[in-house]
């Protein structure tokens, strides 16, 4: 039996448990609910879980064990007519199914919070293990400290990851330099200008960037504001003459991240209590000056998170940096050269035809590892300081 067959029978099963046991449960109480502990849905959903629940289970056990086929199968629908079968006889007009239902929701709640929470366990040991099988074959002095990324599968590369650092710390600083005085305005004028009917058509006009893939952004970069920055800029200037450069990669990327500050900003501010504003405007403020002088600096825990997450995110992107900043490994403070950043290394060095036992491709790994802290700080930080706020004003 196939698994699709299998799920087909054990959802039939499931759902013959519900009718039966609501039947039954009411046949036994002569149709008087005031007899029963619980709701008749409740000795339905009792059985379903039941039915449902330690079928399932001993098939994924066995496909893990790599038991799969038509035995695993058999076993799985047995048990499920068993746990039918038990599950009638248990529904009683005195049965708590209510209690059992509860139980059996939270038992589904605590396995999901366990899938997310050993799946980032796994995440973080995998990347640990072939970290530490890399640093057992290059030198963790020469990766942390040096300034030369050139990667060679003969042999003999120098995989120093202070260029990658640069890189992505640069065009990450450039999208925000960008991104949050834009955002931060757009957020001041839809909560404190704006009235409703045009708050209305602008929040959702600046939410659709989020929703752009980023392969679109870095399109955008490549053919449209890449060209215009050389033409305009960077060649009257004598800067360079590519289109790809870190000054592409962090406008574009600071158009993506615009919504990440604005919606935030704008969702704290509105927060901000409103005798704050009162109190302002009683002594004389005007509404400029309540902005910056008693709005501003009661949000402003909450918009440094904002703006922390918005850094998170442009640290991890990848194919706006593809697009738009070329794939060079240097240190360099001209923003319009070429640069790269870890996680587009990260990709190439894990294209093709790789053989993963050797540094240059184990790289890969140790770079994700260096990258996920960096994230997983910036995250901290920016939850714990909305935490910090959140415990003010709620």
């Amino acid at each position: 039996m196939s698994p699709f067959w299998l799920v087909t029978a054990v959802l039939a099963l499931a759902g013959a448990a519900y009718v039966l046991g609501r039947a039954r449960v009411l046949s036994a109480a002569a149709g008087d609910h005031r007899a029963l502990h619980s709701l008749p849905a409740h000795y339905g959903w009792a059985a379903v879980q039941l039915t449902l629940g330690p079928a399932l289970l001993l098939y994924v056990l066995l496909l893990l064990a790599g038991q799969a086929g038509p035995i695993a199968a058999a076993a799985a629908l047995v048990l499920a007519l068993a746990a039918l079968v038990w599950a009638l006889r248990r529904n009683t007009p005195d049965f708590r199914a209510r209690n059992a239902v509860e139980r059996g929701m939270m038992a589904v709640l605590i396995l999901a919070s366990t899938i997310a929470i050993a799946t980032t366990a796994g995440i973080v040991l995998s990347m640990l293990f072939e970290t530490r099988h890399f640093f057992s074959l290059y030198d963790w002095r020469e990766f942390f400290f040096s300034a030369t990324w050139a990667p060679q599968f003969q042999g003999r590369s120098q995989l120093g990851i202070l260029p990658l650092l640069w890189g992505t710390l640069y065009i990450s600083l450039i999208a925000l330099a960008f991104a949050v005085p834009v955002g931060l305005f757009a957020a001041i004028y839809m909560s404190e200008y704006a009235g409703r009917r045009m708050r209305a058509v602008v929040k959702p006009a600046l939410e659709i960037l989020a929703g752009i893939p980023t392969i679109v952004y870095g399109l955008f970069a490549l053919i449209t504001v890449g060209p215009l920055l050389r033409d305009w800029l960077a060649q009257p200037l004598g800067l360079g003459n590519s289109a790809s450069s870190v000054m592409t990669a962090g406008l574009v990327m600071g158009i993506m991240l615009i919504p990440f500050v604005s919606s935030l900003s704008d969702d704290i501010i509105s927060q901000v209590p409103q005798s704050l504003r009162d109190g302002a405007f009683a002594l004389g403020a005007t509404r400029s000056e309540t902005i910056r002088q008693v709005i501003l600096p009661a949000a402003l825990p909450g918009i440094v998170g904002a703006v922390l997450l918005a850094a998170s995110r442009a640290i991890g992107e990848t194919m706006i940096v593809v697009l738009g900043a070329g794939a060079a490994a240097r240190l360099s403070l001209n923003p319009f050269e070429a640069m790269t950043t870890i996680t587009v290394k990260i990709v190439s060095q894990l294209t093709g035809d790789n053989d993963f036992a050797a540094p240059e491709t184990l790289v890969a790994f140790a770079l994700g590892l260096t990258l996920f802290l960096v994230t997983l700080g910036l995250n901290i930080a920016a939850l714990a300081i909305v935490r910090r706020y959140r415990e003010q004003y709620e």
